[in-house]
């Protein structure tokens, strides 16, 4: 999406004459060597290396009780070194695509291993240990390898982890989540900023928010909702206000902290909307979803389009909410389809007034 808009706008400018052809091109050059730039050849090597990795261990199992014990142990043990010590070399050779689909091939095997071994030898424990110990050998080799793939496979790992049988495990409580998850969250984010998988930094906010939904789930009350909101509106004044001590560094993740802050602040709302009953509470709570809103296009509106586009969202779904709640209970159906053109006229009529505002704010900045 952004290597799109970015050919199209150096197209632009060089048709207007402010840079010329040759430094457009060199410039998209510059950004497609990237590594974190979109590759076909890339995704379809992980492809690749996914497809084998599940055929080996398909096959293997398939053959499981045909193999002597002894074999099966030194022929897993080789498949993870052999692929960990191809991608090394490769790596040095400069060959990191082809690198990257060998670091998976290894990770996913070792995650086989796990299963295989411990049935062979009957070991004790748990799908919970299991995905721990294969999430903790993900990030061991994206930190040793410096890998941007196998943080990916650590990430996706993670909500493995989360979502596994935790509560039928032996040695953790009810309660281990409510640190084991943030501290995922956490070991991602810096693997994240080690091995530059600007990506897979999503992984981890989303981490975050699928705990503050556990939080939820395990304490459902209009408190835990209050502090839901509270912490979203906090974490996202600190990320997008600009005198915050936390601003550059916020946004020097890009605008993911904004945006997943603010989207804990407007789902913190939404649950209000569903522990409070009658018209006041409600109506209370659509002024200050409104508010919300507005302070997230006017905060971010300029330079985020995640948070501005979801304020535009947030705006118009409570509109139409407070809507049907007040005015549509009292006209009936047709005339609420009615306000509702209107109110949606409205809408989309103060949606063109902020943006032409922001383009002439921008206009202004730069001349």
């Amino acid at each position: 999406m952004y290597r799109g808009r970015l050919e199209r706008d150096l197209k632009l400018w060089a048709t207007q004459g402010l840079i010329d052809a040759q430094t457009a091109g060199r410039l998209l050059k510059e950004y497609d060597s990237r590594e974190s730039s979109f590759s076909l050849g890339r995704v379809l090597m992980i492809i690749a290396a996914l497809l084998v990795s599940a055929a080996l261990l398909l096959l293997i199992a398939a053959n499981w009780d045909v193999i002597p014990r002894l074999v099966r142990l030194v022929g897993i043990v080789a498949i993870i070194w052999g692929a960990y010590l191809a991608g090394g070399v490769l790596i040095l050779r400069g060959a990191e695509r082809l690198a990257a689909a060998f670091l998976v091939l290894g990770t996913l095997a070792f995650g086989g291993a796990i299963a295989l071994v411990g049935q062979m030898y009957h070991l004790s424990g748990d799908t919970f240990q299991a995905m721990l110990v294969w999430f903790a050998g993900a990030v061991v080799a994206a930190a040793l390898f410096r890998s941007g793939a196998v943080t990916a496979i650590a990430g996706f790992l993670a909500f493995v982890v989360a979502g596994a049988d935790w509560t039928q495990s032996y040695n953790a409580d009810e309660t281990v989540l409510l640190w084991l998850i943030p501290l995922m969250a956490v070991i991602i984010i810096l693997l994240v900023r080690y091995t530059g998988a600007d990506r897979v930094r999503h992984l981890a906010y989303l981490l975050l928010v699928a705990w503050l939904g556990y939080i939820y789930g395990e304490n459902e009350s209009p408190v835990t909702a209050i502090a839901i909101a509270g912490l979203g509106a906090v974490a996202y004044l600190a990320a997008a206000v600009p005198q915050s001590p936390l601003h550059r560094i916020a946004r020097s993740a890009g605008a993911a902290p904004a945006f997943y802050s603010y989207l804990v602040l407007l789902l913190g709302l939404l649950v209000l909307h569903a522990e409070f009953d009658g018209v006041a509470y409600r109506l209370f709570l659509g002024i200050i979803t409104l508010v919300a809103a507005i302070a997230g296009i006017a905060l971010s509106g300029k330079e985020n389009g995640a948070v501005r586009y979801l304020g535009y969202a947030a705006f118009a779904a409570e509109t139409l909410y407070l809507a049907s709640e007040t005015i549509g209970s009292i006209i009936g159906t047709s005339g609420f389809f009615l306000v509702s053109g209107v109110v949606v006229a409205l809408i989309a009529w103060a949606v063109i007034a902020l943006e032409r505002r922001f383009t002439a704010a921008q206009t202004k900045v730069e001349a």
